[in-house]
């Protein structure tokens, strides 16, 4: 294939792919949205699945963690599938796998059905990925990646931020089954369009026989333990859990042997000798540190606009969905921009502009709404896309087209993995310093101050007649006050910190080499 689109150069033809190979991208492309948006669809609908299908609060969070991990296990398999199937081929099972798995999950009748139907969607989908990016380093010119990656950059900026909301709406207008219902008919579009359209490459079978099936295993167990401790962790207050500290030191065990065995082995499941690639590695330790922003401020908002202003999930989306239309306007942009200026100029700007539209959330009170958080959605969302165009292109652009397949599961890994970090870490230090801040308002809280007794004195006068022990009933008031104005200065901690994170990786950038044009 690629002979003959250097052959074709040669001859002063049109380098770009022909009409057949663009419509199996935009089918991969439209894969890769439905496993993207599936992550966190369900996220607003989890108690009306809950009641579905009589699961209790413990279970029903599996219906997501269950996803996650087996999707961040596919992900780097990736690769490993297209060399012994084919591209065409390993997408084509991905993708209707993915598809009967949705109608599997709207069918379910119990959560044991469900997390298991889950776990398969979450597998299957997740190859669709990592083979997108793969399609698109592999059949488009370097002139036309611009434009290729602010799709791409869209499709997996907007999906997890839109998942909430659109899932929200689909439980409201219809049911929950919907939610996996809805994947049925695209998903058969995608699968005929890839099987017909995505004919790239051709598989090598004799690949299958030097499977390491031992650094499968090791694989599957580190990643599958290392997603579940990060999902859990926090929950069980980390390593008081018994269950958490063995599943951690099983982790543990199972990533030594697995990075000893892939550097050793003559066949490994995943090639890691990409990171020897400076670019490569830089560029993908900028991706999880992107996967942070890219999960943990779309975790973030929905959770200090439910907990601290008590929105609904359609006010939520309202808000969150400004961050969506910014990238959306600017992609077109930024991926022209991509072919002509230095990618890693882009790529520090982005940071910066994640950075400060991030630090300018730190100032966050219980009044905040709307117009509070428009601009530094807008900087933030603008940054994301300036990140993300440019930082897959420096990472995947300069490695040999034989190594892009691995490659790009390994880059798909390590955002998402960036992103489970991170949703852990701000669990973990929001509840800490909600508690830090807690105590520090508490002691203000004291009865001999004229406005505690004037404000104790209202929220009793409220209570009079309404409830038994009005006394009581305000200080709960009082109280529930204290908790609101700890929650707001958590969350500003949070937003500062994780700004400051951005800022600090934006001299990484100066280490990169510049692509050749």
């Amino acid at each position: 294939m690629n002979e003959a689109v250097a052959s074709s150069s040669a001859h002063g033809v049109s380098d770009m792919p022909p009409w057949p190979q663009r419509l199996g991208f935009i089918a991969a492309v439209f894969g890769m949205f439905m496993a993207v948006l599936d992550i966190q669809i369900v996220a607003s609908s989890l108690i009306e699945i809950q009641a579905g299908v009589s699961a209790s609060s413990d279970e029903i969070s599996w219906v997501q963690t269950s996803y996650l991990i087996a999707e961040v296990v596919m992900i780097p398999l990736s690769g490993m599938l297209c060399r012994i199937l084919s591209t065409r081929i390993a997408f084509v099972i991905s993708s209707a796998g993915f598809t009967l798995a949705s109608l599997g999950c709207a069918l379910a009748t119990s959560i044991e059905q469900l997390i298991v139907l889950r776990a398969i969607q979450g597998f299957m989908g997740g190859a669709m990925i990592p083979i997108t990016f793969a399609v698109s380093f592999s059949i488009f010119p370097r002139r036309a990646m611009g434009s290729v990656q602010a799709v791409i950059g869209m499709v997996v900026t907007m999906a997890p931020s839109i998942g909430p909301t659109v899932g929200g709406y689909i439980t409201q207008l219809a049911s929950w089954h919907w939610l996996f219902l809805a994947n049925v008919i695209p998903g058969i579009v995608v699968t005929w369009a890839a099987w017909k359209f995505l004919d790239i490459d051709k598989g090598d079978r004799d690949a299958a026989r030097r499977l390491d099936i031992i650094g499968l295993l090791l694989l599957a167990v580190f990643l599958g333990t290392l997603e579940f401790v990060l999902e859990e962790g926090p929950g069980e207050d980390w390593f008081a859990s018994h269950e958490i500290l063995a599943l951690t030191l099983v982790c543990a065990a199972s990533a030594v042997w697995f990075f000893r065995r892939t550097l050793t082995t003559a066949y490994p499941i995943v090639d890691l000798h990409a990171f020897a690639n400076r670019n490569f590695a830089l560029g993908t330790g900028l991706g999880f540190v992107i996967g942070i922003a890219l999960y943990g401020l779309v975790y973030l908002m929905p959770l200090f606009l439910g907990q601290v202003r008590g929105y609904s999930s359609l006010q939520i989306g309202e808000i969150m969905s400004v961050t969506g239309v910014a990238m959306f306007f600017a992609a077109p942009l930024i991926g022209k921009l991509s072919n002509q200026l230095d990618l890693r100029v882009l790529l520090f700007f982005g940071l910066l502009l994640v950075g400060t539209g991030t630090v300018m959330n730190a100032n966050l009170t219980v009044e905040s709404g709307f117009w509070q958080f428009f601009w530094p959605q807008v900087v933030r969302g603008l940054g994301l896309i300036m990140c993300l165009i440019p930082a897959s292109r420096i990472a995947l652009g300069t490695l040999p087209a034989a190594e892009v397949s691995n490659a790009s599961g390994l880059y798909n890994v390590m955002r998402n993995l960036g992103g489970a970090v991170g949703l852990a870490l701000l669990d973990t230090v929001l509840d800490m310093r909600e508690d830090f801040h807690w105590n520090q308002l508490i002691v203000a809280v004291d009865s001999g101050r004229q406005v505690v007794v004037a404000e104790l004195a209202q929220y009793q006068a409220l209570f009079e007649g309404h409830v038994a022990e009005p006394y009581r009933a305000a200080i709960g008031m009082l109280a529930q006050r204290v908790t609101q104005q700890a929650e707001a200065l958590a969350y500003n901690d949070i937003f500062l910190w994780l700004g400051l994170i951005y800022l600090a990786c934006v001299p990484l950038v100066l280490l990169l080499r510049r692509l050749d044009a």
